[in-house]
Parts: C-alpha cells; structure tokens; sequence
C-alpha cells in the first residue's frame, strides 16, 4: 500500500511461520554490510499500526529480526532521484556486439537468463535447436516432491512431523539425504533430528549436508542463506552459532583460531540483522517509583536463593525444578545470557530492573527469564518442599 506518511510502499508477507513487514528502497551510501536504521524500523512500526486491530500492540521489542541489503537499480544519466531509476533489468548490446544485463532482483533471474540470451541469439544470429526451456523446468529437488512426503520422511526415519515437513517443503525430494544424516535424540520420540534450538524446525544435520553437499564454509552462511534462522529470529541465531560452528568444525577441521574466527564473523554479523537485545535493554532508563522498585527487589531475593545479590545458574535451576521445568545447561547458559549486560555470568539486580524496565517500555517484547520467575509464583511452593 503506497499510501503511507511519505508514500513509500509497505508490504506485509507471510514466511516460515512469521510475517515479513518492509518498504521499498531509500538512497544510501554504498558499504559492505549496510545494516537497517533505526529509523527505518520505526517507520516501518508506525506505518504497519494503521492497518491492525486498535488492540493489537506492535512494539520496536516485536521485532525478531531487521535487515536492509543494496538493490543494484539501472541508473539513467538524466535522472536526479530513484524513483526515476530502472527496477527492471536492462539489456544493452555494445558497437562491437558485446551483450550486458544490469539491474533485476533474484527473484526475476529466470526472465533475465531468457531474456539475456535471446537478445544473443539474435545479435549473433545464432541457430539454437529449441527456444527457451526455463518455464518447465524443475529445480533440483523438485522431481519427485509431492505434499504428502513428509510423512513418509516421519515413518521411515522417526523424525518429528515439524522437522519432517520443514526438510520436504526446504529440500524437496532431497530430504531422505538430509534424514540420513541425522543423529538419535536419545529419547523415544522423536528418535532422530536433533534441534538446533528448539522454537524451530531446523537440525543438526542440515549443517553437515550444506558442508558436504553444497559447498558451505562459513558459519553466517549456513545461519543466514541455508537455515534461514538469522532472518526469522536473531536471538536464536545467536543460540544456534556456538553449534553450527562446532559441527562445521568437526567436519571441516577447523583449528581452534578458526573456530574463534567464525564465531566472532558471526556475532558480527548477527548485531547487524537486529540482534541488538542486550544493547537495548541497556538503553531503556530505569524509571520506577521507589515502591515498584522495592516490589522488584522482593522478587528478586525470593530468586536469589543464596542472597550474595547475584542470580546465578544455580538459583534458576532450583526455581525451575520448583515448577517443574528441566532444563540443559546450556539452556541456563542462554537465560542468564539474554539479561547478563555486563557479561559475567550472573544477573545482577541493576539487570534486572534494566530488563523489567524494557519490558514495560516495550524495548522488548517478552524474556523468558521474566516467564519463568512468573510462573514460579504461581507454584504452591508449600506443596513442593517448602521455600518462599
């Protein structure tokens, strides 16, 4: 819909279970990461509120993921905005017969490859014997894919339907090769298919597949462009890094410096789609009345099990058994990480009045630190062994 405060088009598409909300393009310098401004984003919040329900909220916290890119856009010598600038590819033929195609989009390569190569034909005066084939043919993967295969895949290989059919709808009728290299969960059901994080379909043996089968070699390539995590939630693209490396390690022989290497790449490169949760808890001020502070820090001593002022992976470990929760202790790691803002392992109570400050203002949507110490009070704790 164009008709927006500064009448740029804003498009919502639903992807992979989420919902894509963008605009069109803005002139920009030229860089080689260009990251989404914050500016942007926001217009993109206020803009997309007009065509909600009045009570649905869409808050800056909403957003899983943000990216920007440089669309290659065929520029006219005359023209003095982009909006007069060529969103279509352009063919040119030079004096000497020379054949070049500028501008177009990914989604488009099939017309631009046709069109490229019967100008060719034409200029050359060459005889192919047959025209163009593009429009029938199937992508590899494609030739035996039907809408039922996934279950089949969840038959033969004991995967969990999710996973099943997120690898026939990614690989089609590749997916048996990417099930085979599965490895046991080692519980009953599901019996292969570990999870990369659990919110998503995606498991540890795409990783090898797109090392073995098609050429991947570093770690925010298989995130980004195979997995698709990294544009579908950062944070969990964040959970996932440490893995995806050390399989890719594993299977490449990595030294450890390369590992650190990717590892670092990848931090980068994930702080430049939005994954900035940390960051904008920290710039949220802290501005409660002193009685809601004192409410807070109630709650947080009833966590701080020990009273040394920190909440640690222990404490949460016994809040969470309260409940009746079990977790890894990686999944503890990646809790205390999502609100560790000075990084030391432990939240501290200056920390947690950041994140309840963020989460009243909306600089971010939900915490699953916040879920858990909910749910714990609303455990009988008497029925439990006692405790607060």
């Amino acid at each position: 819909d164009p008709a927006t405060s500064d009448g740029r088009v804003i498009f919502f598409l639903p992807w992979q279970g989420r919902t894509i909300a963008g605009t069109t393009d803005t002139p920009t310098d030229i860089t080689n990461r260009p990251q989404p401004r914050e500016e942007d984003i926001q217009f993109i919040l206020n803009e997309i509120r007009h065509y909600l329900s009045k009570d649905v909220s869409v808050r800056r916290g909403d957003v899983l993921a943000a990216w920007s890119g440089l669309r290659p856009l065929v520029s006219d010598p005359s023209s003095k905005d982009t909006a007069s600038l060529s969103r279509n590819h352009v063919i040119d033929v030079s004096k000497s017969g020379l054949v070049t195609i500028a501008g177009g989009k990914w989604t488009t390569y099939r017309s631009m490859a046709k069109d490229t190569i019967d100008r060719a034909v034409k200029v050359c005066e060459l005889k192919p014997h047959s025209g163009s084939r593009t429009d029938g043919l199937l992508l590899h993967g494609a030739m035996d894919y039907s809408p039922t295969l996934f279950i089949r895949l969840s038959q033969d290989f004991g995967l969990d339907a999710e996973v099943s059919q997120h690898l026939c709808s990614s690989y089609g009728d590749r997916a048996p090769e990417v099930a085979r290299l599965a490895s046991l969960t080692g519980r009953r059901w599901p019996v292969v298919g570990r999870r990369l994080v659990n919110e998503f379909p995606y498991i540890e043996a795409e990783v090898l597949y797109a090392v073995r089968e098609e050429l991947a070699h570093r770690a925010v390539d298989v995130l980004s462009n195979r997995l698709r995590l990294a544009f579908l939630n950062v944070q969990a693209a964040s959970e996932a890094l440490p893995r995806v490396v050390q399989l890719m390690g594993d299977e490449l022989k990595w030294s450890k410096r390369e590992r650190q290497a990717q590892l670092e790449e990848g931090k980068v490169f994930l702080k430049s789609m939005g994954g900035q949760a940390r960051d904008e808890i920290r710039k949220v001020p802290i501005n409660f009345t002193v009685e809601e502070i004192k409410g807070y820090e109630k709650v947080f001593k009833q966590v701080d099990v020990d009273g040394d002022g920190h909440i640690s992976k222990l404490d949460l470990r016994r809040v969470l058994s309260q409940i009746g929760e079990k977790v890894t202790e990686d999944e503890l790691h990646d809790l205390i990480a999502e609100v560790d803002t000075n990084q030391n392992s432990s939240i501290e109570f200056e920390e947690f009045l950041e994140l309840m400050s963020a989460l009243k203002t909306g600089a971010i949507a939900n915490s699953r630190l916040d879920i858990i110490i909910k749910g714990y009070h609303t455990v009988d704790v008497g029925r439990s062994g006692g405790g607060i």
